[in-house]
Parts: structure tokens; sequence; C-alpha cells
């Protein structure tokens, strides 16, 4: 069916066909017999060389538990355009990586008057990617779907 389509296609339009899709916007594509994988590694690893954090010490979580931010707290005020390109950055990395998105959202409420909490708690995320630079998604096929779900009592 998918060799017709091409057939197809190709009647219609000037095709090349290059085989399977293995490079997108940045997004990793691994197609297997186990369903395919997407994930964001070397896109990471420009992340952390742009912000200096190559090196840093990664940790297990990407936010501290208990964290508070508010947007009046006393610290010193950061670059903001510095921290908007940070954030900026992770928001683009959660397309495969879930994972992050609850602290990625919560630093992206500070973008008008980021201070140096809200910087390090950005950075915290970028120590956590550090340490799982292996992750992405696996979509596996499947003639069952099954819809689950998990929460925590937070």
């Amino acid at each position: 069916m998918f060799e017709d389509f091409k057939k197809a296609m190709a009647r219609e339009f000037e095709m090349t066909d290059i085989g399977l899709m293995a490079y997108y916007l940045g997004i990793e594509v691994k197609q297997t017999e186990e369903g395919i994988f997407i994930s964001q590694e070397g896109y990471a690893k420009e992340i952390l060389k742009k912000f200096e954090m190559l090196d840093c010490k990664p940790v297990s979580t990407p936010v501290e538990c208990g964290v508070k931010l508010s947007r009046h707290d006393e610290e010193e005020n950061v670059n903001p355009t510095l921290f908007k390109s940070l954030v900026g950055s992770l928001r683009y990395l959660t397309c495969t990586r879930p994972d992050i998105l609850y602290g990625v959202g919560l630093v992206s409420r500070y973008m008008e008057a980021p201070t140096m909490t809200h910087l390090k708690t950005a950075k915290r995320i970028l120590r956590y990617v550090k340490g799982t630079l292996d992750f992405g998604l696996l979509y596996s096929p499947s003639k069952e779907f099954k819809l689950f779900g998990y929460s925590d009592s937070d």
C-alpha cells in the first residue's frame, strides 16, 4: 500500500526517495522492529554547550522537591534575554521530553523579570537533561490501544 502511494505521488510530483527518515528539525528518528524512537540528544548537547553546562553535575530530578517560585523574590534580576533563550530552548526540547514539561512550564511563568532563583531552577533542568541525554519517546506498534494515566497526590 505504501509503495502504491509513493508511485502515485511520484507521478504527480518530482520526488526522490531518500529512504527512512533519520532526522527532522533537530529530532533524531530511529525506526526499528520495536517501533519508532524519537529523541533530541544532539539538540540537548547543543543547549548544554550554549549555556556552558557541558561539564555540569547531573541531578536525578528536573525540579527540586518543594521548590516555590515567586515573581517577587528578593534575588537580583538576571538578563531576561539569556533567560528567555534558555527557557525557549528547553521548551523545544519538550517535543520529545515530556519528563521536563512540568519544570519548563514552571520557569516559563517568569519571563518578564527573571531572577537568579528562576535562572537556577532553569539550569537545574539542564543538569537533569545532562544525565538523561538518551531519553526520548518510543512509538511501538500495537493492535491493542490502551490509554494509561498516572498521577501523584501532590
